[in-house]
């Protein structure tokens, strides 16, 4: 981990010192843990975690609360463990909000519903107001035939092809991986779907960071040029030398700029009631920009906040769930911060047939149904490596990343990934889309290469 930034309470520096501090917490002795009481502050995130998870498990995705406290909330963050099992949630499905205890004196964390909009984290000390809305229930099926519906679908698995997706629920392809849902696309059809007990393919889970690439998406559909500098309103002042970042150093993880944590965790922002102009404008240069590759939340969420500083309030609020809507992700919805910017480092909650249609479209050039959605050349530029790369690994494009005969992939291969083994694996030259949806453990111990060539030998 890297070194805390001088400005030691900045949102994103905050999360990372009580990280520490649980960290710390949780590896000592067992007297120890009784007699220390962690920081308020780390209580408030392990709250807001908690609050979060179960506010869009119940209301996005129509989970029950203990599958959400099962897959959510075990498991992963193990610092938050000794803490979470403890405070006590309220769930209020006539007002569409999850609270969470966690201080006698402040009020409780409180994750609050909205349709269309998803769940947001509200500021620690937040007071709900007394009226609410209620969550209305999870849609089934679209009638409309796939790709834009859900009729039509029936895929007749070859014994080949049922038996790779077999080996990716047993966990062939990763130690403690949980695979929940799969879905393959060949030619555009549907030739393979199932899902783990519980889930189905109407039930969402969170994406993680394969909302990243639905940023880059988003932001070729508003045709925003990424080479010129990010609209950022906070570096605009004269000699602010990040005026020089663009977009594309952005979309590509090369701004240059600092930020407290290898991976760059955003625990007050996810969790914690943190706004993004306040976690993610004010890092300072350390590198030029373009000529470092650092793998950083931050970058996404300011390449989204460029977006709403250029397109205005109006058109920038819209943008996701048009998109979405125009390719039938009707059981996807991007949720955003208390004062409005959307989150879409991570924060989106989706379905494997929705992430199957995204994969098709990008396969498609950026064509859906006939309709040219994104400009001609975005989805080359998203695909293709430009400047400083990961030292190991696929390479990174603009938001995705590169796969090829390194990891025994086709050339020109390409994947959205995100924690907890989320990812949406794109073969060109096999006109094949591979989606597979996760409960793993922190981190990606599946295998998508291994799935996806044991897929593409299935006949």
């Amino acid at each position: 981990m890297k070194s805390a930034s001088p400005n030691a309470w900045r949102g994103g520096t905050r999360a990372a010192l009580s990280i520490a501090a649980l960290a710390t917490l949780s590896a000592a002795a067992p007297a120890q843990q009784v007699s220390e009481a962690p920081a308020p502050y780390a209580k408030a995130i392990a709250a807001g975690y908690k609050a979060a998870m179960l506010c869009s498990g119940l209301f996005n995705a129509g989970r029950s609360q203990a599958q959400v406290e099962r897959d959510e909330l075990a498991g992963i963050y193990p610092e938050y463990q000794p803490l979470i099992a403890g405070l006590p949630a309220t769930i209020d499905r006539a007002r569409g909000r999850v609270s969470v205890t966690f201080d006698d004196k402040l009020p409780p964390r409180v994750s609050t519903f909205a349709a269309g909009r998803g769940c947001r984290s509200e500021p620690i000390g937040w007071t709900p107001p007394a009226t609410g809305t209620p969550p209305p229930p999870v849609h089934g099926a679209d009638p409309r035939q796939w790709p834009l519906g859900d009729a039509g679908i029936a895929p007749a698995h070859s014994p080949a092809l049922a038996t790779a997706i077999d080996r990716a629920f047993k966990g062939d392809f990763g130690k403690n991986a949980k695979t929940i849902g799969v879905v393959i696309l060949r030619d555009g059809k549907v030739v393979g779907e199932r899902y783990a007990e519980g889930w189905g393919p109407f039930v969402s889970n969170r994406t993680w960071s394969v909302a990243k690439s639905i940023a880059g998406t988003l932001i070729g559909f508003r045709s925003v040029d990424p080479d010129r500098p990010a609209s950022i309103a906070a570096w605009q002042a004269a000699g602010d030398p990040r005026r020089a970042i663009t977009l594309d150093n952005l979309m590509r993880m090369a701004s240059g700029l600092h930020s407290d944590t290898a991976g760059n965790r955003t625990d007050a922002l996810y969790f914690g009631g943190t706004a993004v102009e306040e976690q993610a404008t004010g890092w300072p240069l350390e590198a030029v920009p373009g000529s470092r590759f650092r793998y950083a939340n931050n970058d996404t969420l300011l390449a989204v906040r460029h977006l709403r500083e250029g397109l205005g309030e109006r058109q920038y609020q819209a943008l996701p769930p048009q998109f979405f809507g125009a390719l039938g992700m009707t059981h996807t919805v991007a949720e955003q911060d208390w004062r409005g910017n959307y989150i879409l480092s991570s924060q989106v909650w989706s379905t494997a047939r929705d992430l199957a249609r995204l994969g098709q479209f990008w396969l498609d050039d950026g064509v859906w149904q006939g309709r040219r959605l994104l400009p001609s050349g975005w989805m080359k530029r998203m695909t293709t490596p430009a400047g400083p790369q990961p030292r190991t690994g696929p390479g990174y494009g603009a938001t995705l990343w590169l796969f090829g005969p390194v990891q025994g992939l086709p050339a020109g291969s390409y994947a959205a990934q995100g924690n907890r083994g989320q990812y949406v694996m794109v073969v060109p030259t096999a006109r094949l889309v591979v989606v597979r949806r996760g409960e793993d453990g922190t981190g990606n111990s599946f295998n998508i290469a291994a799935f996806t060539k044991a897929v593409l030998e299935a006949r």
